[in-house]
Parts: C-alpha cells; structure tokens; sequence
C-alpha cells in the first residue's frame, strides 16, 4: 500500500503549473489557509479538484487580524462547514516572537482562542502552529476544550510531548526528518498510531531536497525514514498514516 495523504499544504503557494503537477502525487491534501484570501481561494481550488480538503485558519506568523477579517473567517468557515475539514493554520507566533522579543502576545493569544472556540463549535479538529514553548501555551488553552489537535511540523519538550501523547493529540512529520535529527528522536517517541507525514508546501527543503520545488512525493522518503526508525514494516507505516490521516480529518471517499 502506497497510497499517502499529505497532511498539511499551502496549495495556494504553488502557481497555477505547479498545483497541477501536486495532484497526482497523493490521494488527498489538506490544504491549510493563511488568512481570508487564502480560505476563499483553497475553496475555489477545493472546487476544481476535490482532493484538496481545505481548513480555515489565519497564520500566526504576522499581525493577528483585524475584528474585521476575524470575523469574514468565522463566518465563511460556517457557512462552508460541510466543506472544511479542520480550523488551521492557527497558533503562535514562535519565529516572530524571536526576531522580536517584546512582541505583545496578547493579540496572539486572544486570536488562538477565538479559533480553539470556532473549532469546538463547528466540531472540526484544529491545526496548529504551535512549538517548543509555544506548544505548551497551546496545550495549557485547549484544556477542557472538546477540540482534537493537530500539531503540524512539531518540536518541543519531553513533558509537552508526553502531554500531548496523553491527549491523543498528532503531529505530522515533514521531509526534513531525513537529516534533523530533532525530528528523527521525535519519530523514535511519538507513537505511530498519533503520527501523519506533510510537506508544508510550497516551504523547500535541504539534504537530498535541496534546490527542489516540494511536492507530495517526498513524503515517501518520509515513510521510509519513519519504519526505518522505528523498525516497523514499511507498509505497514504507509497504511498507518494513511488510515490515521483519514479518520482524524473524516475525509470521505478515501479507503
């Protein structure tokens, strides 16, 4: 069984060439949104090919949205909510908190919780951009909350990690887990059965992936890396991410 998901892609960072040459690389996508141009076009993509799944999010990594465009994201996430599959691209804003160190957080913080809120009303899981000690924060707001997380691209602490376990919250795992060894000690801890592989698309790669446009098919490497590591048959890891990625996302029409 080699059929993949990619668990988390910003299709709409590809030009119109590249998008077409992404959809034949996995079953489906999960096509995660930067602000509100972004959720309006991954829909009309969504459209046009149905294995793009989108969520609808606003990406942490800038100034937090005006009331006004919040808003435009709470509503067109409802009213689209038979179409979305997650709320995401969410969370805190670790690498502009380091170019800034007194960056207020509040903003930040009041925007998280206003998606973990949107997420457990439409009873959609809730992607995040949430690390190290961010990730923490992240875990310390979804408490209580009836919202399944989905850490994407994770790195952080022993004790968050195994809080993380403890909620049956997943990560995904990108490319870069060929040559960061970080990612590779992740893999070795974090159960297979909690685990899904993304590209991050269109972000680019080093080690074998330098110089490459990111496409789905580096998550094979990836595959390969993980029952490597974790000395499990390899189809075995294939089936397990695919079917992990499926039903935490309710992606109908996959089997």
């Amino acid at each position: 069984m080699r059929k993949i998901i990619d668990a988390h892609i910003h299709v709409d960072g590809y030009n119109k060439e590249e998008q077409e040459a992404l959809w034949e690389g996995a079953e489906a996508f999960i096509g995660v949104s930067s602000d509100y141009p972004s959720c309006f076009t991954h829909l009309e993509i969504a459209k046009e090919n149905p294995k793009l799944r989108p969520a609808f999010g606003f990406h942490p990594e800038q100034t937090p949205p005006s009331a006004k465009e919040m808003t435009a994201i709470k509503e067109l996430s409802k009213r689209h909510a038979d179409q979305i599959v997650a709320i995401g691209e969410v969370g805190l804003p670790y690498y502009l908190k380091k170019k800034q160190p007194s960056l207020d957080m509040t903003p930040y913080i009041e925007t998280l919780k206003e998606f973990i809120q949107l997420a457990e009303e439409l009873e959609k899981p809730i992607i995040l951009h949430a690390i190290y000690e961010d990730a923490e924060l992240a875990c310390e707001l979804l408490k209580d909350k009836n919202v399944n997380a989905h850490f994407h691209w994770f790195k952080g602490s022993s004790e968050t990690l195994r809080e993380m376990i403890r909620r049956n919250y997943f990560i995904s795992v990108t490319p870069d887990c060929l040559y960061e060894k970080e990612i590779q000690t992740l893999i070795e801890e974090y159960p297979l059965e909690f685990m899904m592989v993304e590209t991050d698309g269109p972000w680019r790669f080093k080690g074998p992936f330098e110089g490459k446009i990111t496409h789905p098919s580096m998550i094979h490497s990836s595959i390969e890396k993980i029952a490597s590591i974790k000395r499990i048959r390899i189809s075995d890891v294939y089936k397990a991410l695919f079917d992990n990625t499926r039903r935490f996302y309710k992606l109908k029409g996959l089997k």
